[in-house]
């Protein structure tokens, strides 16, 4: 007899969340590759639903060179036309061109803080923000760190990220803890 896993309301609906929210969602992240990865992922996911773009995550990885920025930012409008004959991902110029664009602004801060890492989590003080939610209804879409996160980098030049694309950038990689409280993952720590 198996028991299914009490999850996250938003995670429970469709088993295509269950790994992602398990053993990613809210999980601190401190690998730049991975903060990057959800740059582009949430930046693509603008306008459009989360399981269109989990749906496409490995078409993505593929894509943009296994979500590494520094052969992210050498591609050239060629690739740009090629990404733009592929149905495997979202056929989007404009997002496109600024994951090429966003892969050279985060090297640039990798390259001022040491790491893409150090610069984020300083946006959270290095330490993990939680809240505890009831419902998906008591969700944040942004907060004081989304908005001064994204205002930041949108003077760095990144494009497509805004506070709501960050604050999902945050809970994504952990400096924001939002499971719901009846969730198996949540904590208060």
């Amino acid at each position: 007899m198996t028991t299914e896993l009490t999850r996250c309301s938003w995670a429970a609906k469709k088993s295509i969340f269950h790994q992602y929210h398990d053993l990613e969602w809210g999980t601190p992240v401190h690998n730049d590759q991975t903060h990057f990865e959800f740059i582009v992922l949430e930046s693509a996911q603008a306008g459009l639903s989360w399981e269109t773009i989990m749906k496409r995550r490995d078409d993505y990885r593929k894509a943009f060179a296994h979500f590494s920025p520094t052969r992210v930012a050498q591609m050239t409008i060629v690739d740009v036309d090629r990404l733009m004959a592929s149905s495997n991902i979202i056929r989007n110029r404009g997002k496109i061109e600024a994951t090429i664009a966003n892969a050279a602004f985060f090297l640039a801060i990798q390259k001022e803080f040491g790491s893409f890492d150090r610069y984020i989590w300083n946006f959270v003080n290095n330490k993990t923000i939680v809240y505890s939610p009831k419902s998906v209804e008591e969700y944040h879409t942004r907060n004081a760190a989304s908005d001064a996160l994204s205002k930041d980098m949108r003077a760095r030049g990144f494009k497509f990220i805004g506070s709501t694309i960050m604050y999902a950038h945050l809970q994504a990689c952990g400096l924001i803890q939002e499971h719901e409280v009846t969730c198996f993952r949540y904590t208060n720590q």
